[in-house]
């Protein structure tokens, strides 16, 4: 039976035009200001609007324009409302109001200290997910996350129905081996390293990574130098089948793709909740059909977690979320005070891994110890060595090439082996004096790769040459600047010129 038989009446059809707006992935609607529809309906500027084509179904946001580009009877429509309609030039399409959201009650109730049940927890996913919220509700309920906390149960309601919201996968054999940073250092690219050693030891690990949100490159970033990584399902299965290992765009699979709108809006308020952190990583693991994960937190001023308090209790409510849908789980503090390797950016964080792999003599030794940690602990709870060998395996594994030679099989698999391509633009930042290295800022020194061009100039970004520790004479470069044009260089360097102190220097 029809929601609402009116709808399909021929007043509420409009004929559709393609005008290739770009709105990310947001549904967007523009009428005419004189539309006859929108009159009759009591629509204005920003109302959500339901949206049909066939069987397909979006709501989306309505603007209007006076210009005569748009006859009243048409209606332009944003790309990702174009693709969630699949509709083709000139189709109609049919307007209605959305139907009411009950969920969204159960949202306002919790403002005011009602729990939210496995239930409503589910609902409220369920119409994020079909894009019935408008970012504003979505906030609100971001907003709540993060002021007023959540319980252990609706904690690990929101993973469930997060997970429920997606695609899962189930693999034949186990264990299913997994790992995840919570982030914050740049270059931190420990997991195709990872990865390489595991698979190379027999364990299966299907890695599902994101794309950059507000770091100057992302795993899948850093590894798309190397190899193709937008698979789809069937093509990271056969991967991993055949190799052990992949490492691929988790938002090409359809992971707990809730995750990735629940993220837009929180980069946009610059908010970061726990229970979203937990729950968007762990939703994200299980989809993935991992029955055994490890999980490194690195800690520092400038990193994401920035105390061994706070380490311990995110901590703690990983391990309780991962025990509640079974999986075994292992937590490992690390030193976050400073980045991970050299690179600093996609395509140099990739020369870092490819020269760990390789056993360069050049390569970054900090990214391989702690590779080499994170590898073992993962061949440990996997039980593929024994408590306290687990690194001296991880370390075999490396040094006789059969890490590499994995690493070279799954790129392949997954569409070919590439050269990591190099900026045309370069400039050193130098000491002013001679000096020792006391602190190096995580997050500035971030923004100055992302102000080069990184990630979206994979090329772009920052080599760092010193460490906490080094002493260093005047002039001796602290870092260099990768850039692919002299705008993004310049942007860069004005930056790191105002913010000298991002490495500060104690004179000695």
């Amino acid at each position: 039976m029809n929601e609402n038989p009116s709808n399909n009446h021929k007043t509420n059809n409009l004929r559709v035009v393609r005008i290739g707006l770009d709105t990310h992935d947001q549904p967007v609607i523009i009428t005419h200001r004189n539309c006859p529809l929108c009159r009759s309906e009591g629509f204005s500027a920003h109302a959500r609007v339901r949206i049909g084509n066939g069987n397909q179904r979006v709501i989306a946001t309505l603007y209007q324009a006076d210009s005569d580009w748009l006859e009243p009877g048409q209606a332009a429509l944003s790309e990702a409302a174009w693709r969630l309609l699949k509709i083709e030039e000139g189709d109609e399409i049919h307007l209605s109001h959305p139907l009411p959201l009950d969920s969204l009650g159960r949202v306002r109730g919790r403002i005011y200290g009602q729990p939210i049940d496995r239930r409503a927890m589910n609902d409220i996913i369920t119409d994020i997910a079909a894009g019935r919220y408008a970012d504003i509700h979505t906030a609100m309920f971001l907003t709540i996350m993060a002021s007023r906390g959540l319980s252990d149960e609706e904690l690990v309601s929101l993973t469930e129905a997060m997970i429920s919201a997606g695609e899962r996968l189930e693999w034949p054999r186990s264990p299913i081996v997994d790992k995840h940073c919570v982030g914050g250092l740049p270059g931190n690219r420990t997991t195709p390293l990872i990865v390489a050693i595991v698979a190379a030891n027999g364990l299966w690990m299907p890695k599902t990574s994101s794309r950059a949100i507000t770091s100057p490159a992302g795993t899948a970033d850093t590894m798309e130098t190397l190899a193709p990584v937008d698979l789809d399902l069937a093509d990271l299965r056969r991967v991993v089948e055949r190799e052990g290992g992949c490492v691929v765009w988790g938002g090409a699979v359809r992971l707990s793709p809730v995750d990735d709108m629940l993220i837009r809006v929180a980069r946009v308020m610059d908010l970061d909740a726990e229970g979203q952190l937990i729950a968007s990583v762990m939703s994200k693991k299980i989809a993935a059909g991992a029955t055994h994960l490890v999980m490194d937190l690195p800690v520092g001023e400038t990193a994401k977690v920035r105390s061994r308090t706070d380490a311990d209790h995110l901590a703690e409510k990983l391990t309780l979320v991962a025990s509640a849908f079974g999986m075994r789980s292992r937590v490992l503090v690390t030193d976050g005070r400073q980045p991970v390797g050299r690179g600093i950016g996609p395509a140099l964080e990739a020369r870092d891994i490819l020269a760990v792999l390789t056993n360069d003599s050049d390569a970054p030794d900090d990214l391989r110890q702690r590779s080499v940690e994170l590898a073992g602990a993962v061949l440990e709870l996997a039980d593929i060595a024994e408590s306290g060998q687990g690194r001296r395996m991880a370390e075999q594994t490396l040094n006789s090439g059969a890490a590499w030679k994995k690493f070279e099989a799954i790129c392949q698999a997954q569409g070919g082996l590439r050269e990591p391509p190099s900026a045309h633009r370069k400039l050193e930042i130098l000491a002013d004096r001679d000096a020792e290295v006391v602190t190096i800022d995580n997050r500035r020194l971030g923004r100055v790769a992302k102000l080069a061009g990184a990630p979206g100039a994979p090329a772009a970004g920052v080599s760092l040459h010193v460490r906490l520790g080094d002493r260093v004479s005047r002039d001796q470069p602290l870092y260099t600047i990768h850039a692919e044009t002299l705008g993004e260089l310049n942007y860069a360097r004005e930056f790191a010129l105002h913010n000298q102190d991002l490495i500060q220097l104690l004179q000695v």
